[in-house]
Formats: C-alpha cells, structure tokens, sequence
C-alpha cells in the first residue's frame, strides 16, 4: 500500500520522498472515521534531513501537512568525507539501529527507513544496522533521526 515517491520541491534545493501512507481509521458514535497518515522524509543531501507525520482526510492534504511538519524537523548532520565522524546507536521505542561510518567507495548499506534517511542528509558511505523487532517504517526513521542528533564533530576537524 505503501507508493514510493521521490520529487524535488519549487525551489529546487529539498528532495522529498513518500516514506508510508496508511489508512487510519477511529472509531466514534456513528462508526468509523477514516483519514490517511503520511510519514514524509526531506533533505538536501548536503545534511540537512527532517521527517513530518500528518494525517489529512485526503492523501493530498496529508501529504502537504506532512511536508510543512518535515521542514520544522530539519536539522544539520555532520557529515564527514560523505561519512558520519563516529559510530552511534540509539533507540526509540521498539526500533534499535547502529551507524558505522565506512571507508570512502564502501557504499551505503542500510535497509528500509535507515537507507531513506541517510541518502537524504547526504551519507554516501556507511553501515546500518536495525536491530529491533519493529518493521514499523516511521519508528525505524525516527530512530535514525535520534542517532544522527546525537553525532558530535571531533574538534581536530571542525577547523
């Protein structure tokens, strides 16, 4: 169910792609209330990355609203030589991964939400691993935001 896009914005400087579209459903007095949830992921590939959830009664407006939350999430990840500077892990709720930074040409090897993530701040090399029991595509992004927040530039190369 889940339609992959990838599109530039006006501006030409964001790219963004369709992470997860899901049908949501609530239940009130007169039955149920459907709307679709979208998990959206931007960057410039120069790192800068964000992810946005919305829901909308339609997958236009969800999509729009989850865009304007991705750009409020954008932060700046130090990337080195197309690399992260250290290894890092991080956990949020049930999803588990490791970043390890790798030598140039290694490539990005990464799965699902990780690999997303990570071409859109701009890594071209490096190894990523999930290692929790969740296949929840939004958990596993938000997770990798948290490990890419918590890299720290070594001061001998910030000159």
């Amino acid at each position: 169910m889940a339609r992959v896009t990838i599109s530039r914005s006006k501006n030409n400087e964001w790219q963004q792609k369709l992470l997860e579209l899901r049908r949501v459903t609530r239940v009130v007095s007169g039955g149920k209330r459907m709307s679709f949830r979208v998990v959206m992921i931007i960057g410039d590939q120069k790192g800068k990355v964000g992810v946005g959830v919305a829901k909308g009664k339609d997958v236009a407006r969800a999509t729009e609203k989850a865009v304007f939350q991705a750009k409020k999430n954008v932060f700046q990840v130090p990337v080195l030589n197309g690399t992260i500077p250290h290894q890092v892990d991080a956990k949020h709720s049930s999803a588990k991964i490791v970043i390890k930074p790798a030598r140039k040409g290694h490539g990005l090897i990464a799965g699902g939400a990780a690999r997303v993530v990570l071409s859109f701040a701009g890594i071209k090399d490096a190894t990523a691993k999930n290692l929790g029991r969740t296949t929840n595509k939004l958990t596993n992004a938000e997770a990798t935001i948290k490990a890419l927040k918590k890299l720290k530039v070594p001061a001998a190369s910030q000159r």
